[in-house]
């Protein structure tokens, strides 16, 4: 069935570069900075892993950046100029400034294309978790759902994405202006490895700390178990992303497989951007479970729908 909608995407879905090549498909690359001057989150093409990791352990701090509004604007206005509906699955708001861009150049592009249908849609997702859903959307794509099907899809299923993420140290985070620097300097006093996940608003969320990495691995699992309760078989795919960690993953899928022998794993590095905020030795996992939204408290609930009206 030949796909109604073309995909935007961006290089913070962390997904291997041939899981998403794909005809009608555009790959949106946010830039980074190293100590050479900027480059482009291709997702390892240019660089490998390892040797991006290897300069942060050496010293180097890459920093990253918005997608220019020129960017943008090629990238739209080339979707606008092929005239097949797009949908660009964006990174989350609560992390980059690029979805406000996104959303502007959007404006101009459908005022200067009157018919033209482009969406822009916030994942509020990052990482694998956002690579997960990107993931599943080139599956729905490829079934044949329109661009507003996909919009409506993808409003939908992104809270049925589970994410945790274990990393070394919160130095990255902290100096990335991710965290307060008193989160991070607690968590450097106490020799712990803080787990993370990114919260309905799309910001990171510290939900707890493990002594030592095999236990963080071991809470990662535990994890899974308590929110893949209510899923089918056909959703037990785990995508498990790391930054230069190779034996953690394998101890980690020692881990779920005695959870479940079911799961399909995807396994990918974690990208340069994304790195840059988290440094090497992150692992992370995203799979399809709960709804997120019923993991709310009452009040945070209420918090929620008033922020959302």
């Amino acid at each position: 069935m030949k796909p109604q909608c073309n995909l935007i995407i961006d290089s913070c879905c962390d997904l291997p570069f041939d899981v998403v090549e794909d005809e009608g498909v555009t790959l949106l690359e946010f830039p980074y900075l190293t100590s050479e001057g900027e480059r482009s989150d291709d997702l390892f093409k240019s660089i490998s892993a390892h040797e991006f990791y290897e300069g942060m352990r050496n010293g180097e701090q890459p920093s990253t950046a918005q997608v220019p509004l020129v960017r943008f604007r090629e990238v739209f206005e080339q979707a606008a100029r092929e005239g097949v509906p797009t949908v660009y699955l964006s990174f989350t708001r609560g992390l980059s400034g690029s979805f406000d861009t996104a959303l502007m150049v959007r404006d101009q592009i459908v005022a200067e294309y009157p018919g033209f249908e482009l969406h822009v849609v916030e994942t509020c997702l990052a990482s694998i978790a956002e690579g997960l859903l990107v993931y599943e959307a080139l599956r729905e794509r490829s079934r044949g759902l329109t661009a507003s099907q996909m919009v409506e899809w993808a409003n939908e299923a992104k809270y049925f994405i589970n994410e945790m993420f274990m990393v070394d140290d919160l130095e990255s985070l902290r100096r990335g202006g991710r965290i307060p620097a008193s989160v991070a300097l607690a968590g450097a006093k106490l020799d712990v490895k803080p787990m993370l996940d990114i919260a309905l608003d799309g910001k990171l969320s510290l939900v707890g700390v493990a002594r030592g990495r095999k236990k963080g691995i071991k809470q990662l699992a535990e994890f899974y178990k308590k929110r893949i309760e209510s899923v089918t078989d056909e959703r037990r795919r785990v995508i498990i992303g790391h930054s230069d960690c190779p034996k953690d993953v394998e101890r980690l899928k020692d881990e779920l497989r005695k959870v479940d022998e079911s799961i399909v794993f995807l396994e990918t590095s974690i990208g340069p951007v994304i790195g840059s905020h988290v440094g090497p030795g992150m692992l992370a996992l995203a799979f399809w479970g709960v709804d997120s939204r019923e993991m709310l408290s009452i009040s945070e609930r209420i918090a929620s729908r008033v922020h959302r009206d």
